[in-house]
């Protein structure tokens, strides 16, 4: 285990109605909230007439930001910031899932910096301040409403980077509601539990030694997903599997599973870089890519995937070796993910490989990477050759 320091600044108000708490995490100073949400699906469940209400009860002005994407652009960004800067807004408030609380995560920093927000995902500058802000979950999946990092993707260039400066990328609070994420639809669910799987699993494949307890909450975390997971696609109205399931995003990525080692990552930096392309769901992409991550990195350890596949799979390692007993370790979490609906190839997005160049390049735009086992361009384009 290495040396560690550990601190998450954000207020998490988790369960039903609370959404009355709003009024109380306002600042009492705001006089303006930017509202940031994405395509329009709070308006129709209903949620964007109660927060509205909310901000209204406690006289602060209102301006809002619509339409961000499901992979959040740079543009939307820039327009956040600029509404930011004209209007003197002194609040940021995200009411959606990962992809709004990402874009807002941007926008309140671009804000506080007078230059370009794309200085701040690519780290040619850091910003010294960031508006305050908050959110209000609809979907369990990204982590994003209880850490510091972000993800934003440049269509002008096809570059797409996760960014985050603690403490000002952190939210100040985030308002968890099982009963928000109820009218969340199956593709986008299915979508939700690969993600928070893969975070779990992104550091579970880490290089540093003695760490049973974390090991063992890793190992907890995604048992609980896959047996609640088909329970829920059962049951999409089910407010117990519903909140089972975005409790585990909310800890699969905010820092506890994490403290003492440094996890991989490797596969959403690939990942990046395929949907900064072609634009595809990043979870669905994660789904394609990791367990042929897995299949191409396992010599490095057999060991660690043995004890995935025994402890969180249920493999019977009895007269088989360690790579055999992976082996089924992977497979098995592939099946799983094709039992819930995940995507399995490239091709089931129309993806070829005449694009392969271009996703290597923008992968490695910052060099090598990968904490379990450090990957280089001919690493990144077999693993895309497997996943075809």
């Amino acid at each position: 285990m290495e040396a560690f320091t550990f601190h998450n600044p954000t207020r998490l108000i988790f369960g039903k109605d609370q959404l009355q708490k709003l009024p109380e995490e306002i600042p009492e100073t705001t006089e303006k909230v930017l509202v940031v949400y994405g395509g329009g699906s709070i308006k129709k469940n209903g949620l964007y007439d109660k927060v509205m209400a909310q901000l209204k009860n406690i006289g602060v002005e209102t301006v809002e930001l619509p339409g961000v994407e499901p992979n959040p652009k740079l543009s939307t960004v820039r327009k956040g910031a600029e509404i930011c800067k004209k209007e003197k807004v002194d609040f940021v408030l995200a009411v959606g899932g990962g992809s709004v609380i990402d874009c807002t995560k941007t926008i309140s920093a671009a804000a506080r910096y007078d230059g370009d927000a794309w200085d701040l995902v690519t780290k040619k500058a850091t910003p010294d301040g960031a508006l305050p802000f908050g959110t209000v979950l609809t979907l369990a999946a990204t982590g994003s409403e209880m850490n510091g990092g972000a993800v934003i993707t440049n269509w002008e260039t096809n570059e797409k980077y996760g960014w985050g400066y603690p403490p000002y990328t952190y939210p100040k609070f985030s308002i968890l509601d099982p009963v928000h994420t109820i009218t969340v639809p199956r593709d986008q669910t299915v979508y939700g539990i690969v993600d928070m799987m893969t975070h779990i699993l992104e550091q579970y494949f880490h290089a540093s030694t003695n760490a049973p307890v974390q090991d063992e909450m890793c190992e907890g975390v995604l048992r609980t997903v896959i047996e609640t997971a088909p329970k829920l696609l059962d049951d999409l109205e089910s407010y117990e599997h519903r909140e089972t399931i975005l409790y585990a995003g909310t800890i699969a990525l905010n820092g506890m599973l994490q403290m003492g080692y440094k996890g991989d990552w490797a596969s959403h930096n690939i990942e990046h870089a395929v949907s900064a392309v072609y634009d595809i769901p990043h979870a669905g992409g994660l789904a394609i890519l990791f367990p042929n991550w897995m299949k191409y990195n396992l010599d490095k350890e057999p060991t660690r995937f043995k004890q995935l596949a025994v402890k969180v799979f249920d493999v019977d390692p009895s007269g088989k070796s360690d790579k055999e007993v992976a082996l089924e370790g992977i497979e098995a979490l592939r099946n799983f993910w094709s039992s819930i609906g995940a995507p399995e190839t490239l091709s089931d997005y129309e993806i070829d490989d005449s694009q392969f160049n271009v996703i290597v390049d923008r992968a490695m735009k910052r060099g090598a990477f990968g904490n379990f086992n450090e990957l280089h361009e001919e690493d990144v384009e077999e693993i895309l050759t497997m996943s075809k």
